[in-house]
C-alpha cells in the first residue's frame, strides 16, 4: 500500500502542509521539526509523487538513473542513448552507482526522498530489485533496461533477445562447417546466460560449456585449460565480447589460427569488438537503442502516458567480422 503524506505528517506530529513545505524546501519550518519530517520520510519510504513536486516546484524535470558501476562495457552506450532523450526533452539526470554495495544502496533509497525526481530508470545492480520493486509500488515511475534476462511484472521493461542472438551465432558457425564448439558463459544465474546458452545449443548442441565471468580472465583461462588437456574444438561462442577477447589472446599464443583454426564469436558488438586481433565477429546488442526506448517510455509515462503491459523487445544483431567470416 502506497504511502502517503498524510502517513508522514501523522507520523511525524505535524500537519501535511508542513510536509510538504519540507519536501519542497519552501516556507519556514525549524530544524528540529524538519529533520524530525525527514526521519519520518526515510522510515515509512515515503516518495513524493511526481505531480506534487511539480506542483510545489514548477515541476522538477529530472529523472533518476540506478546503475552497477560506470565500469561495465557497454554502459556508455546505454547512457548515451538516455542521456540524448531526456537531454532532448528537457530534462536532466541523476545517476546512482552501486560502487559500495549495501551502502550506496540506502545512500540512494535516502536520495529518492530528498531529491524527488520525477521517475527512474534502472541496469539492475545486485540484490537491488527488491527496493526497486518497493520503490515504484509506493509511487515512483520506474522503468527498468533488463540486461540479465529477468524482467518482473511490477513495472516496465525493455529488453533484447538473447536466445535468438545464441541462436544466431550457431547458424553463423554452422554455416562455416563448424561442429564442435566451446561455450564461454558469463555466471549461471543470470538469465541473459541461460537463454544465450540455451539458443546457441537449439542449433548447435555441444557439451563444452565453461562457466565463466565475462571477464578476460575467464575467456583466456577457459581456452588455455581445453588446449591443455588437448580437447579439440573449432568454434568458440563467448557470452561477452570481453571474454572472447581472452580467448583469442589465449588462441593466439598458443600458435592457434583464428579462423583458419578456430573461429571466435563474441556478444554485446561494444567498440572494442572491432579492435581486436582479428576484429571480432559478435552478436550486437542493442544498448543504446534500449538506453533510448526506456528513456522515452519514462518520459511518455511521466506525461501521462499507459505504461506497456509487456516488455519491450528489440532485437540482436550478428555482426560478421574476421574472427568467424
Amino acid at each position: 500500500m502506497r504511502v502517503t503524506i498524510a502517513d508522514v505528517a501523522r507520523q511525524a506530529g505535524v500537519s501535511k502542509t508542513t510536509v510538504s513545505r519540507v519536501i519542497n524546501t519552501k516556507g519556514e519550518v525549524d530544524r528540529t521539526t524538519a529533520a524530525r519530517v525527514r526521519a519520518v520520510i526515510a522510515q515509512l519510504g515515503y516518495v513524493p509523487s511526481s505531480g506534487a513536486v511539480g506542483l510545489a516546484r514548477g515541476s522538477s524535470r529530472t529523472v533518476g538513473m540506478l546503475v552497477p558501476s560506470l565500469t561495465w562495457p557497454w554502459m556508455g552506450e546505454v547512457l548515451q542513448g538516455v542521456v540524448d532523450t531526456i537531454e532532448a526533452a528537457g530534462y536532466g539526470l541523476l545517476l546512482f552507482t552501486c560502487n559500495r554495495g549495501a551502502e550506496s544502496v540506502e545512500h540512494f533509497t535516502t536520495q529518492v526522498s530528498a531529491r524527488a525526481f520525477d521517475g527512474l530508470l534502472v541496469v539492475e545492480p545486485e540484490n537491488t530489485l527488491d527496493t526497486i520493486i518497493g520503490l515504484h509500488r509506493k509511487g515512483l515511475p520506474v522503468v527498468l533496461i533488463d540486461d540479465r534476462g529477468r524482467h518482473p511484472e511490477d513495472f516496465p521493461s525493455v529488453v533484447t533477445t538473447n536466445r535468438e542472438g545464441g541462436a544466431s551465432a550457431a547458424r553463423h558457425l554452422v554455416a562455416d562447417g563448424r561442429r564442435r564448439p566451446l561455450v564461454i558463459t558469463g555466471p549461471a544465474h543470470f538469465g541473459c546466460v541461460r537463454d544465450r546458452l540455451a539458443g546457441f545449443r537449439e542449433v548447435l548442441p555441444t557439451d563444452l560449456v565453461v562457466v565463466g565471468d565475462f571477464t578476460e580472465l575467464s575467456g583466456r583461462l577457459a581456452v588455455e585449460k581445453l588446449l591443455a588437456g588437448q580437447v579439440e574444438f573449432d568454434a568458440v561462442f563467448a557470452h561477452n565480447d570481453i571474454s572472447a577477447a581472452g580467448a583469442l589472446r589465449a588462441l593466439r599464443a598458443a600458435g592457434r589460427g583464428v579462423p583458419d583454426d578456430i573461429a571466435v564469436v563474441g556478444f554485446d558488438n561494444i567498440p572494442m569488438a572491432r579492435h581486436t586481433e582479428p576484429p571480432l565477429t559478435t552478436v550486437r546488442q542493442p544498448a543504446r537503442e534500449m538506453g533510448e526506448t526506456a528513456a522515452s517510455m519514462l518520459l511518455g509515462h511521466l506525461g501521462g502516458a499507459s505504461a506497456p503491459d509487456e516488455p519491450v523487445v528489440l532485437p540482436t544483431e550478428l555482426i560478421v567480422r574476421k574472427s568467424a567470416p
